[in-house]
């Protein structure tokens, strides 16, 4: 049988009962919620401040020492930030140079794109979004294909702005997932453990991912720079949403003791 914790998540319906979810009969927005919500963002945007030069310096020993292990063309560049007069930290980031593509790189990019075109029509129906992510893929790879075919030359943007900008927005969108959680988790009586467990865990996360993530992307960009919009649009921040949506799904899914207890 089963046992209910509230009688208003039930009602009769043909001798019956209709289970209603939890997020629509238990979600009661409460002063404490509200004032336990904002602290637990202040709390962790005061935390990730403060740690910031502290995770610079390791992202920069780790990069350094993926740059010398891959046997990247690169060196560590560091670019001085600071928020505050007396928080300045150093953002570390690979430095190399911007090689457009050559012929050989050109063809055989231009000969893969077609070829993955072709087979995207006969991915089963069943994976109907993989084959919409894969043609938006193909179709960004493909305006850069004619980018360089017509004006490569004057291909605007370098491998160090790149990285650089991309590390920094990084930084910036960890910053945000207090305030993102503190809008969308926090507000739930989920219990302060839970919120404090899954901010931990997606910050820790992200942070350990920056450094792979940019070197990563330095090995592709070591060859050509034909791969560089594909890699910000989508391995770049885009990978990092997504990380944090999967981490907030997980967290929702969590078993609460406002479930429904069989016996």
């Amino acid at each position: 049988m089963a046992t209910f914790t509230d009688r208003s998540r039930f009602r009769g319906h043909r001798g019956g009962v209709i289970l209603m979810h939890r997020a629509l009969t238990r979600f009661v927005l409460k002063p404490l919620d509200l004032a336990s919500a904002a602290l637990l963002v202040l709390l962790f945007s005061f935390a990730w401040i403060v740690s910031l030069p502290w995770l610079c310096r390791i992202w920069g020993r780790v990069m350094g020492n993926g740059i010398r292990i891959l046997g990247l063309h690169a060196t560590l560049g560091l670019t001085e930030h600071h928020i505050t007069r007396y928080l300045r930290f150093m953002i570390p980031y690979p430095r190399m140079a911007g090689i457009p593509p050559d012929s050989w790189t050109w063809w055989s990019t231009a000969a893969v794109v077609c070829l993955l075109a072709v087979a995207s029509y006969f991915i089963p129906k069943t994976l109907t979004p993989v084959t919409y992510l894969l043609r938006a893929v193909l179709f960004i790879q493909f305006t850069e294909l004619l980018y360089f075919l017509v004006a490569g030359a004057r291909f605007p943007h370098t491998p160090d702005g790149y990285m650089e900008g991309l590390v920094t927005y990084q930084i910036a969108l960890i910053a945000a997932v207090p305030t993102l959680f503190g809008l969308t988790y926090y507000i739930f009586n989920l219990g302060v453990m839970r919120k404090i467990a899954l901010t931990v865990l997606t910050i820790s996360y992200l942070a350990l991912f920056l450094p792979v993530q940019i070197l990563l992307q330095a090995m592709v960009l070591e060859k050509t720079v034909l791969f560089m919009p594909v890699l910000y649009i989508v391995f770049g921040l885009p990978t990092d949403i997504l990380i944090i949506l999967a981490f907030y799904s997980w967290g929702m899914s969590w078993p609460s003791g406002l479930d429904v207890k069989s016996g």
